[in-house]
Order: C-alpha cells, then sequence, then structure tokens
C-alpha cells in the first residue's frame, strides 16, 4: 500500500471518528455512531499495517486476533453493572501501551545512533531507519515526545487500575488524604522533570524507567485521594488521560491519525470531565490534583427521625393514584437489572393516560450516561428520559417519585449541610413531590458514605429488597 493511499485512508477514518463522536451525543444516532467508529478503526488498522516499512505483518495480524478475540470474549462476559471496571481496564491498557511504546523507541534510537556511528545507517528499515535520519533538534524532539508519552501513560496505567479497584469494591471508596498529599505530588512531578531534563542532557533508559515508576506512584494517590461518590468523574479524567497517551506515541511513532484520534478523545473526555465537575459544583482543577473528595471540614448534621417501610400494595395504589410519575433510576437499577421491568411498568402507567418520566443526574451510576444506556437497552422512549436541568423545577407539582438504587444523587444533604462531603452537588430535589418511594436493599449508605436525610422524611417510604423483584411483583397487582 503507498503512502498516498495510507494517507487517504487516515484522512476517511478520522473523518469518521469525528462523526462517531457527534453522534455519540444523541441517543437515536448512538447506534450508526458506533459503527462509523467501528469502520474508521477497521480502516485505520488495514492502513496501517498494509503501509510502506512495515515489517513483521503476519506476526501483527496473530497479535490482532488474539487481542480481538480477548475483548469479544470480555465484553460478552462482562454485565452492564461492570461496565465501568471494564472501561477503567482499557484505560490502563492505553497507559501501558504508552509506556512500553516509549522505552521501545528509546531502543530503537540507541540502535539507530549506533547504526549512523558505524556508517551502517543505510542498512536500517522501518522506525529506526526513521530515527536515523533525523537531526540533533529532531532527536531531542523525539526525547521529549518519549518522556511525555511514558510519563503520561504511567500515571494512566495506575490510576485506572486504583480507579478499577474502587469501582468493583475491591479498594475502598473512601478517601486517602495523606499529610502534605499536595507537596507529595508537586515533589513527585518536579523530580520526574528533573529526570526527564538529565534525558535530554544524555542520560541513559535507567532515568525513563525511574519517571515511569514515579508517576505510577502518582497516578496511585491522585485516585486514592478521590471519594467513591466522585468516581464517575475520575473514569472521564482518565479517558482523557488514555487520549493524551495515545497522540504522544502518535507523536513518536509519526502516526498522524493517531495523534489526531488521540486529541479527539483527550480532548473529549477533558470537556466531559469540565461538564461533569460543572454539574457537580466541583473544581476541575482540583479533580485533576485529586484534590477533593476528602472529609468534610466540620461535624456533620445529624439525621433525626426513621425509616418507614412501606408494602407493594401500597405502591401500587400510589401509582394508581397519581397523575404524574417520575422515575430517578441509580445504581442499583444496573446491579438488580431492572430496566426491562421498569420499561414494561412505564409502558403500563403511560397507557392509563398518566404522565411517566425519568430524572437523570450527571453522574447517576458508576460511568457518564450509565443509566441513559440502560434505559435505551430497555426501550424507554428518549423523549420522556429528561437531564438535571430539565425536571428539577417540575417536583413541586409531581404526584409520585420512585428512586431505584440512587442514593447521593438526592441527597439534600448536599443543600443543606454545608459539611457534608457532597456540599454544593447539585441533587434531583426529589422531597419537593408529594410522595417519594425509594427502592433499596438495605438501610445502608451510597457510595459516599453519607447518611441520606431524605429516607427519614415524612413523605418518604423505603421499599426493600431487590429492585427487579420489587417492580415485577408490582406490576403483578397494577389494575391498569
Amino acid at each position: 500500500m503507498s503512502i498516498g493511499l495510507v494517507t487517504a485512508a487516515y484522512v476517511v477514518a478520522a473523518i469518521l471518528f469525528i462523526l462517531a463522536l457527534g453522534g455519540l451525543s444523541n441517543q437515536e444516532k448512538a447506534k450508526r455512531a458506533i459503527w462509523y467508529g467501528i469502520i474508521g478503526m477497521t480502516l485505520a488498522v488495514v492502513a496501517t499495517v498494509g503501509g510502506p516499512g512495515v515489517s513483521n505483518q503476519l506476526l501483527i495480524i496473530v497479535m490482532i486476533a488474539i487481542g480481538g478475540v480477548g475483548g469479544w470474549f470480555v465484553a460478552k462476559k462482562v454485565q452492564m453493572t461492570e461496565m465501568p471496571e471494564l472501561v477503567a481496564g482499557f484505560h490502563s491498557l492505553v497507559g501501558l501501551a504508552a509506556v512500553f511504546i516509549g522505552i521501545n523507541a528509546h531502543l530503537e534510537m540507541e540502535r539507530a545512533l549506533a547504526a549512523v556511528a558505524d556508517g551502517t545507517a543505510g542498512d536500517l528499515v522501518g522506525f529506526a531507519g526513521t530515527i536515523a535520519k533525523k537531526s540533533g533538534v529532531e532527536l531531542g524532539i523525539l526525547k521529549v515526545e518519549l518522556f511525555l508519552g511514558i510519563l503520561i501513560g504511567a500515571i494512566t496505567f495506575t490510576g485506572s487500575i486504583i480507579a478499577y479497584g474502587k469501582l468493583s469494591g475491591k479498594i475502598s471508596s473512601n478517601a486517602l488524604t495523606l499529610p502534605g498529599r499536595h507537596m507529595l505530588n508537586l515533589g513527585a512531578f518536579a523530580v520526574c522533570f528533573i529526570l526527564g531534563f538529565m534525558y535530554l542532557s544524555g542520560a541513559g533508559l535507567w532515568s525513563m524507567i525511574l519517571v515511569a515508576i514515579i508517576s505510577g506512584l502518582i497516578g496511585c494517590h491522585l485516585i486514592m485521594a478521590i471519594g467513591g461518590a466522585d468516581m464517575p468523574v475520575v473514569v472521564s479524567m482518565l479517558n482523557s488521560y488514555s487520549g493524551w497517551a495515545a497522540a504522544a506515541i502518535g507523536f513518536t511513532l509519526g502516526n498522524d491519525l493517531l495523534i489526531v484520534v488521540g486529541a479527539l478523545v483527550g480532548a473529549s473526555g477533558a470537556i466531559l470531565s469540565y461538564i461533569m465537575c460543572k454539574g457537580m459544583n466541583r473544581s476541575f482543577a482540583s479533580v485533576i490534583l485529586g484534590g477533593w473528595g476528602g472529609a468534610a471540614a466540620g461535624e456533620q448534621q445529624e439525621v433525626d427521625g426513621e425509616m418507614v417501610p412501606t408494602t407493594i400494595d401500597n405502591v401500587v395504589q400510589q401509582l394508581e393514584d397519581a397523575d404524574s410519575v417520575v422515575f430517578v433510576p441509580g445504581y442499583g437499577m444496573a446491579v438488580a437489572q431492572a430496566q426491562g421491568s421498569v420499561s414494561e411498568l412505564t409502558k403500563r402507567l403511560r397507557g392509563a393516560g398518566k404522565e411517566v418520566r425519568f430524572a437523570i443526574h450527571p453522574v447517576a451510576g458508576r460511568l457518564p450516561g450509565h443509566m441513559n444506556v440502560l434505559l435505551a437497552e430497555a426501550k424507554v422512549p428518549y423523549d420522556i428520559v429528561l437531564e438535571m436541568e430539565e425536571i428539577n423545577d417540575d417536583f413541586p407539582q409531581t404526584d409520585f417519585v420512585m428512586i431505584i438504587g440512587a442514593n447521593d444523587i438526592v441527597n439534600p444533604s448536599a443543600q443543606d449541610d454545608p459539611n457534608s462531603p457532597i456540599a454544593g452537588m447539585p441533587v434531583l430535589e426529589v422531597w419537593k413531590a408529594k410522595n417519594v418511594v425509594i427502592s433499596k436493599r438495605g438501610q445502608g449508605r451510597g457510595y459516599s458514605g453519607v447518611e441520606n436525610p431524605l429516607f427519614f422524611k415524612e413523605n418518604s417510604r423505603m421499599m426493600y429488597g431487590d429492585a427487579k423483584d420489587s417492580i415485577d411483583a408490582i406490576l403483578k397487582q397494577l389494575s391498569i
């Protein structure tokens, strides 16, 4: 395949990736957007493997096949509730790839320089041959690219592993707040940049290995310092990191498409993180620095009263009497796989002439858009799935609200308790509705570990048990 043909394929692939990202902003176009991405990636891989100067093509194809089969197996096995962990795991692989490619590029650079010194540079092909033709300034730029790729890649790798552990419950969701943690991070970054300067001045591979180790520790510490309730933002942030790591790889390898794709992922992830931080009243800079999710500034307000349980019969009666119903889905709905039952209940209620809508918080679940994906999978109409800003003012006129496995996103402490760890975070103001029922497995607290005063309010009742079983029981007794 000629260079011109490869370039043309890269341009088409880049356009398809842009169309994919644009289409994902709309639920109705999302499926078509995914196909754009699949076709674009297939085209990019074929053009890269078949491009000029690429050796060991058979080995590359075998490795692609192994990775493809492994990815297919993992994707088929993973449940929707585990998608955030899967995404974090994929991010870690991108970071690790950036580190390995950076180290390999250094070894190739050493081989090229040795060949130049021996007068055998003309025998080199591929990446080493390209390096052998670079000037001193170009080699300096290459070293900067290697340094940035290893630095960002190592942070992404270890940070994503910690995020996976927190999301899966293997690591405590509590924030790790070491004394002077910001100075520790700044000091570690300073050491990395000193090592980078030494590398530019002639230091060997050992300096980049130290950068990888130190930046890996930075990644661990940054994510450990963020509390569990804020992990959706962390996943988005790590997505951005993985994009910039890929862009750095692209610069190192001289692959224009990888630079474009990495920049698209990095920029879109950063924009999404910013939007989510704004929606949660958090500082974007503090997220990047792992500076929030820690202990409250003072003693939190005590919650008076008791949680009052309700029965399926009572819930059915309230649903039949209500004219307007709002469902608030959360991670509990994903765990119970109750979206299908909720969709059926929605059809029954709408068939009876009732107004039914869904209220989606920006960070509901464990991943941005988690609830939207589940509801779309269950064929809930797009036009009744509303964002927080679109529905919050309507709760005072709502007859009945059913919260399905959500906790922190409906916690009034965010507004009423300045010492709460989630103080200032915009929440769904469900307590303003006439009646509220909360479907929960038990009396446990949310992912942030914060008590929810909503559960103790006079117009709130607790419907304990598995969400799917509870909704199915409601469907059996509903007379409409």
